[in-house]
């Protein structure tokens, strides 16, 4: 197992284990040619499928993607720590916790490194856990149960939180919830870990859009979020004192004249907070847009195929030099090269064998 050296940056790939995956897979990337060299995995963790990564670079944290028991019909979700060897990267289990509820998709920690926040997707919840010694995870503060249903009669009969953003202030937390074509907005209590209601409790997008993922801006001025059911991108205001976000524009992210059934899964913003990347599942793409910087409004780019099936999530390495696709489907990682004067995309040939990868986190070591 290679020791890391100095400004390696490593990436970590969340998978589903319902097949040939194992677990969370360890990569080095060359940041130079945008090559991924295969270093460990972790074994011991069932459906890693998201992660996130405390903000000391010493200790990852994943949902464990279970849905509902096969027994008792209770919900199997969890949340699992490990510590990140600082030598290798390679990750030991700390401990699990219960993520009450079902499907858990996505979760963030706070700024201060204090607080795990995750989404339950089935059961539409977002639960608040702390970090205790030694960076493992205490038993959940609090649990907010989402109500209600939107237009569409097979995905949104009930709640489905999708994504838990925090803002760049570490005031407010963001839950795209699929199912009520809202993002709520919980005002965090980072003394007590709580998620209490905003003034504005939450935005709501034009129905049957299904919002999944939601992305800041670097400058903390605009936010988007990509629409799962409708294929769109929605751009935002946003006035950090008050939690606030005012709706400016939602754009296609698809091609015109694409007619073929596809899905919207992920979204992120360039560290120059120049460009929007969303990702099309069915398509098989990545969608381009430009930021306005005095408004925050986009213009489309065009599309890059991901040269693999269902890239259900992608990551940007921390330099903004590579946007590294991952497609579910055909269990692969492929790099892009990011042209920093047009944001554009281009191949670098670089193809990284992933077994059902799904979400792409980076460690930058110093």
């Amino acid at each position: 197992m290679a020791q890391q050296n100095s400004g390696d940056i490593l990436a970590y790939v969340g998978t589903y284990t319902r097949g040939k995956s194992e677990g969370i897979y360890v990569y080095r990337l060359d940041p130079s040619t945008g090559a991924l060299t295969f270093s460990s995995k972790v074994t011991d963790v069932k459906d890693p499928s998201f992660l996130a990564i405390h903000p000391r670079g010493r200790t990852l944290y994943s949902v464990n993607e279970l849905g509902l028991g096969e027994v008792d019909g209770k919900p199997a979700g969890g949340v699992s720590a490990f510590a990140i060897d600082p030598q290798t990267g390679a990750l030991t289990l700390l401990n699990k916790r219960p993520s009450h509820g079902a499907a858990p998709c996505h979760l963030s920690v706070d700024a201060t490194g204090k607080w795990v926040i995750v989404a339950n997707y089935t059961s539409g919840s977002t639960s608040i856990f702390p970090i205790e010694a030694h960076d493992r995870l205490g038993k959940a503060t609090d649990v907010v149960q989402h109500q209600g249903s939107s237009v569409n009669p097979r995905r949104q009969t009930g709640p489905h939180a999708h994504s838990v953003t925090i803002d760049p202030a570490n005031r407010y937390a963001f839950v795209a919830d699929l199912g009520l074509d809202k993002v709520m907005i919980y005002r965090l209590d980072l003394n007590n870990g709580k998620l209490l209601p905003s003034e504005q409790p939450w935005v709501r997008t034009h129905p049957g859009a299904g919002p999944r993922h939601f992305a800041f801006h670097p400058g903390g001025r605009c936010a988007y979020v990509i629409n799962e059911l409708d294929s769109t991108m929605t751009a935002f205001t946003y006035d950090a004192s008050q939690g606030k976000l005012t709706e400016i524009q939602s754009l296609s992210t698809l091609p015109d004249g694409f007619s073929g059934t596809t899905h919207c899964a992920d979204v992120h913003v360039h560290p120059s907070g120049k460009f929007v990347y969303g990702s099309n599942r069915g398509h098989d793409s990545i969608a381009i847009f430009s930021i306005d910087q005095a408004t925050g409004k986009l213009t489309p780019i065009g599309h890059e195929p991901t040269q693999g099936k269902i890239p259900r999530n992608f990551g940007i390495d921390p330099t903004g030099t590579f946007l590294l696709a991952a497609n579910q489907d055909s269990d692969t990682v492929v790099t892009f090269r990011i042209d920093q004067g047009t944001g554009k995309l281009t191949a670098t040939g670089h193809v990284a064998e992933a077994p059902t990868p799904v979400c792409v986190k980076f460690l930058r070591v110093s």
